[in-house]
């Protein structure tokens, strides 16, 4: 008996595939092939890349502050006794340009004294104090307060010598570096 009912729904389904009842159908493929095709449009031509070499990375950072040397001075013999002590080992943060360096708080060690914590170009932090060296125009720093840092860069000065430039870090947030 299940046989027998299975074979006639079949065969309803079956029926309703038939073309009789779909010339509604047809008739909108028939439409739908009459229209005019659309045409597509060719792939653009692009301009192939032109190849720039930067040549300027050994150059003074445009975002840094120029040394500003004196004219007057250059028939002179440099007089100055500052010099960078090439001798000394390098210290971690000199690797970095100050530019990369940014101060991101202080901390106030067992033996009291302040530290000022440094994110370096890497993105790690590193605390220093008075005394430690950071930059790569061999600064030392001089101070350190609750919001800012105070060391001293020495720089070529054109002539020869060396020049002792002062340079601030304030916290990160509060601005006023120089």
């Amino acid at each position: 008996m299940f046989r027998l009912i299975a074979v006639v729904l079949a065969g309803s389904f079956l029926g309703a595939c038939s073309e009789t009842g779909n010339t509604d159908l047809q008739q909108y493929v028939k439409q739908t092939m009459a229209k005019p095709r659309g045409r597509i449009e060719p792939i653009p031509v692009f301009k192939p890349y032109e190849y720039f070499s930067y040549s300027a990375a050994g150059l003074r950072s445009p975002f840094e502050l120029p040394v500003v040397v004196d004219k007057s001075l250059s028939g002179m013999a440099p007089s100055s006794n500052v010099r960078p002590d090439f001798d000394r080992p390098k210290e971690h943060l000199e690797q970095y340009p100050l530019g990369e360096l940014s101060m991101v708080g202080t901390m106030r060690g067992a033996d009291e004294v302040l530290w000022a914590l440094i994110r370096d170009g890497d993105g790690s932090v590193v605390r220093v104090h008075e005394g430690y060296y950071m930059g790569q125009n061999h600064g030392r720093i001089l101070s350190v307060s609750g919001n800012r840092l105070s060391l001293i860069e020495i720089v070529p000065n054109g002539l020869g010598g060396w020049v002792e430039r002062p340079k601030t870090i304030a916290l990160e947030g509060l601005g006023g570096e120089n």
